[in-house]
């Protein structure tokens, strides 16, 4: 399987990594979360609900310790060189022989970084870790430190977004064309994958989120698929996915009529997400656009309807999200927006008084001069 970035792409990344490993003052990295090894590596594996750890020096050498699963997935998906089994048989300690890895890089007494916030780390192995370590180095908590690199994208990483975002497009067509009363729910998602995967893309972070009736008023996936009625409303939240890359949408859809309060909720989702956009712009704070989306939806009445996000970053993410956090938009963010990002803003009003839905989501790159919608579909409110 070929490298999905070039060599010159994967050593910036390393050097990035390395320079603020210095400024940091750490002298290792310990990571365990599966979007770091893959975005400095090229690893592509789910391997990582068990333990497993990329390990970078401050010389740059990087070993990558796991199960023999995936010896092969990282051989054929990476660029890593050294790889280290640990075996599985009652009361084995990879975390022990992690420090004997560490041992022989003379890190003993050494600054080490964990990312300690992961999907990959578990609690149990986490007391485990630190069992193992806590006299053989002094262990920091740098879980952000690799995901405050990732957050700026590349210019080829800008390149899978887009193509995320167009399988996106693609996909809510496909649901235009499928969705009407008597539609099956379970049939309408399939469709939407099936686009997805006809053109390339991959599995996502997490499930596609449908819901109709009551269930419309949900922004979790959940396993309950209704037929759709005469008068419905059905809410969506998917997204393309390339190399795991994601770009994602999110749609509330009237079946066979609106309520006049659709109509309004509608108005307000437009107006506040044209409020945010404005906002969306470099040197401004993340926590702005979340003030500008509450102020809008205050204004309109719905200050108990909205939610107190309004999106989030993203990029590639592995199970079990897509959401690439941090940051997340919320009031009192203050990361300084910067060309490069990519967030998600999802303007959600779920009115549980009226058991009435309108959601619209739609995914931004930050340019240098302002931002950019990715997703081409229309924003008009569309009944079927």
């Amino acid at each position: 399987m070929a490298l999905h970035f070039t060599e010159q792409e994967f050593l910036s990344r390393k050097l990035k990594v390395i320079n603020s490993m210095k400024e940091q003052n750490i002298n290792a990295l310990l990571m365990f979360k599966q979007e770091s090894m893959y975005w400095l590596t090229g690893y592509d594996s789910f391997g990582f609900v068990f333990f497993q750890s990329l390990i970078l020096n401050e010389d740059g050498e990087i070993i990558l310790l796991t199960r023999a699963p995936d010896l092969r997935q990282a051989e054929n998906t990476s660029n890593i060189k050294n790889i280290i089994i640990w075996e599985d048989k009652e009361n084995s300690s990879p975390s022990d022989l992690l420090k004997k890895i560490l041992l022989d890089l003379k890190l003993k007494g050494k600054n080490i970084g964990v990312e300690y916030d992961s999907y990959g780390l578990t609690g149990r192995n986490t007391i485990k870790l630190n069992d193992s370590l806590k006299k053989f180095a002094n262990l920091k908590d740098k879980s952000e430190l690799v995901s405050h690199l990732r957050v700026i994208k590349s210019d080829q990483e800008i390149v899978y977004i887009k193509k995320a975002a167009k399988l996106a497009d693609d996909a809510l067509e496909s649901a235009w064309k499928t969705v009407k009363a008597g539609a099956d729910e379970g049939k309408i998602l399939a469709e939407m994958q099936r686009v997805i995967f006809a053109g390339g893309g991959d599995y996502p972070g997490n499930e596609f989120v449908i819901g109709s009736g009551h269930n419309a008023l949900l922004c979790r996936y959940q396993s309950e698929k209704r037929i759709l009625s005469d008068v419905d409303q059905l809410t969506i939240e998917w997204a393309g996915t390339y190399r795991h890359y994601h770009s994602a949408l999110m749609r509330t859809i009237p079946i066979g009529k609106a309520d006049q309060k659709h109509y309004k909720m509608h108005d307000a989702c437009v107006d506040a997400l044209s409020n945010c956009e404005k906002k969306l712009i470099p040197g401004n704070k993340v926590g702005e656009v979340f003030d500008a989306h509450a102020k809008i939806f205050d204004s309109h009445g719905y200050k108990k309807a909205r939610m107190n996000a309004c999106g989030y970053s993203l990029g590639a993410t592995f199970a079990p999200t897509w959401m690439d956090v941090p940051p997340m938009i919320f009031t009192g963010n203050p990361l300084i927006i910067r060309p490069g990002m990519i967030f998600f803003m999802h303007m959600i009003l779920m009115d549980s008084e009226n058991q009435l839905a309108m959601n619209l989501g739609e995914t931004y790159l930050v340019t240098k001069k302002g931002n950019e919608r990715l997703g081409k579909q229309k924003l008009d409110l569309t009944i079927l």
